[in-house]
């Protein structure tokens, strides 16, 4: 039985935890019995904070709106509230009386700052919970004792370490307090687009929310799980789960993700091999947070300090061809068209476009980043710019900068009908598959019954591909002999 409302209440601050099964501070603030205050703060105002994206604002009102109702089917509310989350929590408390404060870890230098002030200034109990990721990253060391630089000995070490906990069990009650606390209204806050209104393809795509999160998981371990390892590259048919979303928002937890994936496992018979391939990818997002952790500025400072003297390009056309997917590469601008129209990219073709802005283009990574972290409903503060990292071969563990992927080549491989080409860039749907990877090769005749016309209809190449490789390279030896000189 749940104590009275004669207690103090309990404040539960979510953040990138917007769930109620498997949530460890929600089940703490359950398990003490008193009345709980639930409570979002939309915090732009502490410093250092980084403001989230279009399409992130995007999801995180449906997020709420979804766990508003989960919390009101239970017997509570949620209160949104905006400001820097230090005043915000001290005027809750103020109004309501509460004696203790709960949330899940956070692991942005910035984020951690705020935490640490309200935690040491709060009038009473302050506690935090594991509930982002599988293992706290400051407890995962090298033999030497220091951080991990490559994510295979990560992995291993993870592999040793003791397995992930198991879910919580979801709550059937959260006990309201009987302070009415005055909240806002989540239309107030601007998140959705209006003129234009360009969300028309990402309410096509998603439902946010846990619910949402639900059906992804059972539709992907049901139906994908056991081809993941051999079809994850290929976008097309495009076998990946899609949970990256409710994954960065947390609407639903990486243990609950492990343990299905587990259970899965037991039953996919000899092709046990594709559900540890996915939990690697889980263990790809803890090596990216770990890398935040001890590298706070990941996304505005180079991991290798050897290119802070990289002589990239100032393009300001280039740069939009690429935003807008007109390069002229149809694997490149399929990408980038499918980023704009869903919020959402295969990683395959991350990588891929990636490589092409930073490569082929010598476009600066940290452009690429600013603009998938607006772009991308999952774009994840540790994930986002640990990726463009690895693609720029800056980063940690990272592709050598030598590494330039050939578009043609890549296109070829992974999307060898060209099912996923034709779909995001429908001005090449006539032309026959074996010329979608370089429409430039094909015959005047072909391109004419295909109704393609280079430099009108679809655009010609921005750059030659073997031109753009050999700039790289040179510019790359170039950087080398300074780093060797000084």
């Amino acid at each position: 039985m749940c104590k009275t409302d004669t207690n103090p209440p309990i404040i539960m601050w979510f953040r990138q935890d917007l769930r109620i099964s498997d949530n460890p501070a929600l089940c703490y603030a359950v398990e003490t019995g008193k009345p709980i205050i639930l409570l979002f703060i939309y915090d732009i105002f502490s410093a250092g904070l980084r403001e989230i994206g279009a399409a992130q604002k995007w999801w995180l009102h449906h997020s709420l709106v979804s766990l508003s109702k989960d919390i009101t089917t239970l017997g509570n509310r949620l209160v949104l509230k905006r400001g820097a989350a230090a005043d915000i929590i001290a005027e809750v408390q103020g109004q309501s009386g509460a004696d203790e404060l709960v949330w899940n870890r956070r692991y942005g230098e910035a984020e951690q700052d705020v935490d640490r002030s309200i935690k040491s200034n709060f009038n009473g109990s302050a506690r935090s919970f594991a509930g982002l990721l599988l293992h706290e990253p400051s407890k995962t060391r090298t033999g030497a004792g220091g951080p991990y630089r490559v994510y295979t000995p990560f992995w291993k070490n993870l592999m040793n370490a003791p397995p992930p906990r198991h879910p919580f069990d979801r709550p059937v009650q959260l006990p309201k307090t009987k302070h009415d606390l005055a909240g806002e209204h989540i239309d107030h806050w601007g998140f959705l687009p209006t003129s234009p209104n360009w969300a028309e393809g990402l309410r096509e795509e998603w439902r946010p929310g846990e619910a949402g999160a639900a059906v992804r998981l059972e539709k992907f371990m049901s139906e994908r799980q056991q081809k993941y390892d051999k079809m994850r590259d290929h976008p097309g048919p495009d076998q990946t789960s899609k949970l990256s979303p409710h994954l960065r928002f947390g609407e639903i937890s990486p243990n609950q993700l492990w343990h299905a994936s587990l259970t899965a496992e037991a039953n996919l018979g000899k092709n046990k091999g594709a559900a540890e391939k996915w939990r690697q990818e889980l263990v790809w997002r803890e090596f990216s947070y770990h890398l935040l952790q001890e590298w706070p500025d990941l996304a505005g400072t180079n991991f290798n300090r050897n290119f802070d003297r990289f002589e990239w390009r100032t393009d300001p056309a280039g740069l939009k061809a690429w935003k807008q997917g007109k390069t002229g590469y149809p694997i490149v601008d399929a990408g980038m068209r499918q980023l704009y129209q869903t919020g959402w990219m295969h990683n395959r073709v991350r990588m891929i476009t990636g490589s092409f802005l930073v490569k082929h283009l010598m476009i600066d990574w940290r452009e690429g980043e600013r603009w998938f972290w607006d772009s991308l409903v999952d774009g994840d503060p540790a994930s986002n710019p640990a990726s463009w990292q690895w693609i720029a071969g800056t980063g940690a563990d990272a592709a050598p900068y030598f590494r330039i992927f050939n578009p043609m080549l890549q296109s070829k491989k992974f999307d060898n009908s060209g099912a996923y080409i034709k779909k995001f860039v429908p001005e090449l749907k006539n032309l026959p598959p074996e010329y979608l990877d370089a429409p430039w090769d094909a015959p005047t005749q072909v391109l004419e019954t295909s109704g393609v016309i280079l430099g009108r209809t679809y655009p010609a190449p921005i750059v030659e591909h073997r031109f753009a490789r050999e700039r790289a390279l040179n510019t790359l030896n170039a950087s080398k002999e300074i780093n060797e000189n000084e």
